[in-house]
């Protein structure tokens, strides 16, 4: 006969934590066609509540895998309030997921934290690297790098580690698509401010395979850049999308157009404007393989 404080564990099992949205949805849905048991922590009805501590420790219980994509938008204006809310919806919850690990009798096997590639600086001569790159200023590289500070301070020492500093993803059905593919099916889809600001993105598929790369890779941990090896202009990226649907001709946005619109539709230009140069060396040196290396194979998925 069994001992019968004997503790069952599910097999395999994937908390995701705020994933609610493009990334996060389409990361539950991978994984729940691979079998593993999905348990969602998110302030929406029907989830995990940030408030139940009791809960969250249950449900990473035995957890072969904790993604945490917990962050307010930070498409707003960064005013007082906005900075606040930004700032704690991203160390508060990567916290409470520190201090939930610790409680854990058999923690999770591999927590991943998702980071920003906006924490290097306004990149215009090199690809920023995570060996080689450097850390810029300003307001979203202090949020960034409080975000990561928090996650490397969470005492879980057998729990591997890692963070994805995501670039911008790409996909069917969410994300920047949306607006983009809005400008460009209303003649907008021309160069923003001076074009030269590079583009740094990853297809959503890649980002998924990351996920599950990492979560083989059990030698591996620390910080990943997670962006494709190309990296395009902003000419380039917007020529290369209007192709992807057949508009030859999309309308230029200078800057100061552009500064005058986050004023009225409530946003920061420096989404747009600031150049991001990010490479992914790290994945490439341990043998990650991208199903969408180039921009151009991926908006003609995405297009399709």
């Amino acid at each position: 006969m069994g001992d019968p404080n004997h503790l069952s564990l599910p097999s395999r099992k994937i908390v995701l934590a705020g994933a609610t949205g493009f990334i996060g949805e389409a990361l539950r849905e991978r994984y729940r066609q691979n079998g593993y048991e999905t348990l969602m922590i998110s302030r929406r009805p029907g989830h995990i509540s940030w408030n139940d501590k009791a809960a969250i420790t249950e449900a990473l219980n035995g957890a072969d895998l904790l993604v945490n994509l917990a962050g307010r938008s930070v498409n707003c204006r960064y005013n007082e309030q906005n900075r606040r809310e930004i700032m704690e919806s991203r160390t508060t919850t990567t916290k409470t997921l520190g201090d939930a690990i610790a409680d854990c009798p058999h923690p999770p096997k591999l927590w991943i934290n998702s980071g920003t590639a906006t924490i290097y600086r306004d990149a215009r001569d090199r690809p920023m690297t995570e060996e080689q790159g450097e850390l810029g200023s300003g307001f979203s590289v202090e949020v960034a790098k409080a975000w990561e500070e928090t996650f490397f301070a969470a005492h879980t020492p057998f729990t591997r580690k890692a963070v994805l500093r995501i670039a911008i993803a790409l996909g069917r059905g969410g994300g920047v698509m949306t607006p983009y593919f809005n400008l460009i099916r209303f003649g907008l889809g021309g160069k923003q401010g001076p074009g030269s600001q590079r583009f740094s993105w990853v297809h959503i598929d890649d980002l998924c395979r990351m996920v599950e790369f990492l979560e083989k890779r059990t030698d591996l941990s620390g910080v990943f850049n997670a962006s494709a090896p190309e990296q395009v202009t902003n000419a380039e990226q917007m020529r290369t999308m209007r192709e992807a649907y057949g508009r030859r001709f999309g309308l230029p946005a200078p800057s100061w157009m552009l500064k005058t619109g986050a004023v009225v539709i409530r946003t920061e230009t420096e989404l747009i404007l600031k150049s991001r140069w990010v490479a992914p060396e790290r994945l490439l040196r341990e043998g990650f393989e991208f199903r969408y290396p180039r921009l151009r194979e991926a908006m003609a998925e995405i297009a399709r």
